[in-house]
């Protein structure tokens, strides 16, 4: 995804992005604030989303209504979420041919905190809405404590692996030997490279899909990254940052990448041929790789720890402060978002809870996987969300920033110089956020 929730979103061709801008952007000028309203004895509420959120491929709209049987949700999903937001910022400028309830991607929180709160209703009084983990609702909250929304997934971080590679390497394969193997160190987790590289017996294969991969996970284990408190523009400085960087192009350097972006073309592939060992992966990419890398490859990959705690990806529900069914939809949101849904959404497609109740539950503690190897993908994403730092700062060019960088990254995979691809990707970044 172009910030981390379009990550989610699988990859579209250019004629299905410009299905979704149409299915979006369509209305006709005599379309209300919201599309919404009260017709025929019932309530209408309508969705704007992105990607795979869940609640319509879950059937939680479907159960909704038959629980309340005078309402009608009508639900819009566009394929890509750069494309959803750009829809979104249209209607939100023009005021018309907004949804009721609108998708907001984690990498757009700051934005609509800083640009859009007059447009979206408060949630911060409404009860039973405080079962979020900490550093989930701060994302969408204004500095005068007006919550715009309510979290729905959450994005904490893992490492998928090769079992059958890591055996041809003569490294452990057993999960919970593999995960001590770069405990606490992301440096550890380049030099088991440098070892699978040099002992490996095979095919060619990379020991991880891209640098970007490895970027990414780093950053995301930091309060601050390319924004200080007080929105101050700091990528250029921030230690995090740096080490990041200069760790993630070693990497590329030394030829321990597949040169294979996550999400973007050839990755997909990359995955169905086994052409890399490893890939860092939040919770909401696992249903991503087993279905790319097939029914072939169940029982070959397996989930370790992260050698520390981040959040990569998330969203939030908010609701349109026009909305003629404003009370109606943000009960809706808060029981799609409460903790009995956050979990059965997670069994169903791997969307791991953003609330701190839902992780609490046995039935979200003890869910499994048959794809990765039997791998309690409850246990081991439960424990990294309770690692990531309580606050995380976001920016509003987090997203623009975040690809920018993968960018840059992707060059020196290419070869170029890491000083040079580094020059070229600060001042890409000036001028896309000035």
């Amino acid at each position: 995804m172009g910030s981390p929730g379009s990550m989610r979103t699988k990859a579209v061709a250019a004629a299905a992005t410009a299905a979704a801008l149409t299915l979006v952007v369509g209305c006709s000028s005599n379309d209300s604030v919201t599309g919404g309203g009260k017709k025929d004895g019932k309530v209408v509420i309508t969705m704007g989303m992105f990607g795979v959120m869940g609640f319509e491929e879950s059937g939680l709209l479907e159960q909704y209504e038959k629980e309340n049987p005078n309402v009608d949700i009508k639900a819009e999903i566009a394929g890509d979420e750069q494309t959803y937001y750009t829809a979104l910022q249209t209607h939100l400028a023009a005021g018309n041919g907004l949804k009721d309830i609108q998708g907001i991607e984690i990498g757009r929180a700051k934005e609509i905190t800083e640009t859009q709160a007059d447009k979206f209703a408060d949630f911060s009084k409404l009860s039973g809405t405080d079962h979020f983990l900490p550093w989930k609702q701060s994302q969408i909250t204004t500095k005068d404590g007006k919550v715009l929304g309510l979290g729905t997934d959450s994005g904490p971080m893992a490492v998928c692996y090769r079992k059958d590679y890591f055996e041809k390497a003569g490294l452990p394969t057993d999960r919970e030997e593999v995960s001590k193997l770069w405990e606490g160190d992301w440096q550890k987790y380049v030099e088991v490279g440098r070892t699978f590289k040099k002992d490996f017996k095979g095919d060619d294969v990379a020991y991880m899909d891209s640098a970007s991969g490895l970027y990414n996970a780093m950053v995301y284990g930091s309060s601050e990254q390319y924004y200080d408190e007080q929105g101050e523009l700091i990528y250029d400085k921030n230690p995090v940052v740096k080490d990041a960087w200069n760790l993630s192009a070693e990497a590329a350097e030394e030829g321990l990448s597949a040169k294979l972006r996550q999400f973007q073309p050839g990755w997909d592939p990359g995955l169905a041929n086994g052409t890399f060992a490893t890939a860092t992966c939040p919770a909401w990419m696992l249903s991503h790789i087993s279905e790319k890398a097939g029914e072939k490859n169940k029982g070959k990959w397996d989930v370790a720890r992260a050698p520390k705690g981040a959040n990569w990806g998330g969203s939030f529900l908010g609701v349109v402060e026009a909305s003629p069914v404003k009370e109606e939809a943000q009960k809706l949101v808060a029981w799609l978002t409460a903790p009995e849904q956050q979990a059965y959404i997670f069994k169903k497609l791997g969307n791991f809870p953003s609330s701190e109740t839902a992780l609490g539950r046995e039935d979200v503690k003890t869910i499994t996987s048959d794809y990765f190897s039997g791998a309690p993908l409850g246990q081991i994403f439960g424990a990294a969300a309770q690692d990531i730092p309580d606050k995380q700062v976001l920016g509003r060019k987090d997203g623009t920033i975040k690809d920018t960088f993968s960018q840059g990254l992707a060059l020196v995979e290419q070869g170029t110089a890491r000083d040079k691809a580094w020059k070229t990707t600060t001042e890409r970044i000036e001028k896309a956020v000035g």
